[in-house]
């Protein structure tokens, strides 16, 4: 029996090379694609038929994905008959996810919720996604004695020991991201936990706002009720602007994020003085090089000419928002979660995240000679990538085998 105190944590370490390279043939077998291998090996480009495909330089599973994936796949390898629970989704793509589900590892959240928190005991395994997970909820956890298998993302904690440092120095974050995303939820619970404050702001009109009370003051009442949801309890904006610390969800846009940045410090320049702004602003590049990656390569695939666009991953993905969005103010873009949404060469679905809710739209493939570009975020896994360049070939009349042929 344990001696150990029920809140010391209880990790389990997973990633022995016996375990990985067990888990790794059933992982392969279910999202790698051969087709998606060959096209990269050819420039990233396929064409038949008069339809050229070009896909992004990178796109889909980033590193800290496929070890979240790896590690519930390795909690069920090794653990085949114990219950297994997740706090929540592992990645935002709902094929991902109802393959983890398939597996018998029970969700502690969501539509799909199997379990309370609550109804844990002792020795219960917990598989905290790649998002991580508020500090409550650990030590909830923690205190419960159940065991942990981590997959949370290095970049993800290299922002929590950023906010961490300034609660320590009692700076105030300000996040930028959706206030109501797993990874912002668990950032900011970081900061409060060292007894700090934070204000996630979303977009650069609500940072315009923040500046603008630095600078000028206003209605307190109404600067909380603008940001219901967004700060930490007993937030003053009064008190807590006057030393301010800005860091991000690692899947916002890099330029966005910048900008946010950009006009923080400008106002808190003018505030307080160019010889003394460092002692009421700090900044940390805390951008995922993942997301960078996939953000630069769409950048230079749409310099080139391609008619249209299609973006694949999970409607609740922020950093597959952010590649529709890049796309959308460039040329007909549609975001998708799977080839399933591409009707016929007349009718497809795709996600408006502007309104949030799928739309349709017809006449969206162009007849003739026409380049289409593909990219995916970063929870995308390549079996879906290649379902969506199939079916694209399908709707001209092109089989499988002439296209993997195709030179």
């Amino acid at each position: 029996m344990s001696t150990e105190a029920p809140s010391t944590p209880q990790k389990i370490n997973l990633r022995r090379p016996d375990i990985m390279e067990a888990v790794q043939a059933q992982v392969l077998s279910h999202y790698r694609s051969e087709l998606v291998e060959r096209i990269r090996a050819n420039g990233n480009v396929v064409s038949a038929g008069g339809l050229t495909v070009k896909l992004a330089k990178e796109f889909g599973f980033c590193y800290g994905v496929e070890r979240a994936i790896d590690l519930a796949y390795a909690a069920r390898k090794v653990f085949p008959n114990q219950p297994i629970y997740i706090l929540g989704e592992i990645i935002h793509n709902p094929e991902v996810n109802d393959q983890i589900r398939a597996m018998g590892i029970k969700s502690l959240s969501g539509k799909e919720k199997d379990a309370d928190v609550d109804d844990l005991k002792k020795d219960d395994i917990v598989i905290i996604p790649a998002f991580g997970t508020e500090v409550a909820t650990r030590e909830k956890l923690q205190a419960k004695g159940c065991r942990f298998v981590d997959t949370t993302c290095g970049d993800v904690m290299s922002v929590w020991k950023r906010v961490r440092q300034y609660s320590n120095d009692r700076v105030t974050s300000i996040i930028h991201g959706k206030a109501w995303h797993e990874e912002t939820k668990a950032t900011s619970s970081q900061t409060t936990n060292r007894g700090g404050h934070y204000l996630v702001v979303f977009t650069l009109a609500e940072t315009d706002y923040v500046c603008n009370f630095i600078l000028k003051g206003g209605s307190k009442e109404e600067f909380l009720n603008k940001f219901k949801g967004a700060y930490s309890e007993g937030f003053d904006p009064d008190v807590h602007l006057q030393a301010i610390g800005v860091a991000n969800q690692t899947t916002m846009l890099r330029g966005e994020t910048e900008e946010v940045q950009r006009r923080l410090r400008n106002a808190m320049t003018e505030k307080y003085g160019t010889d003394k702004v460092e002692q009421h602003f700090r900044f940390f590049d805390t951008i995922c090089g993942a997301t960078q990656d996939r953000q630069d390569a769409l950048e230079k695939l749409l310099r080139v000419p391609i008619n249209l666009l299609l973006v694949i991953g999970g409607y609740n993905s922020s950093n597959t928002s952010h590649l529709a969005e890049m796309g959308e103010a460039k040329l007909p873009t549609y975001f998708i979660k799977n080839a399933a949404k591409m009707v016929s060469d007349k009718v497809i679905f795709h996600y408006n995240q502007h309104i949030g809710k799928e739309v349709e739209t017809s006449d969206w493939l162009p007849s003739g000679n026409i380049t289409v570009g593909i990219t995916a975020g970063a929870s995308c896994p390549n079996n879906l990538i290649e379902d969506t360049i199939r079916r694209l070939f399908e709707l001209r009349g092109i089989s499988v085998q002439d296209l993997l042929g195709a030179k």
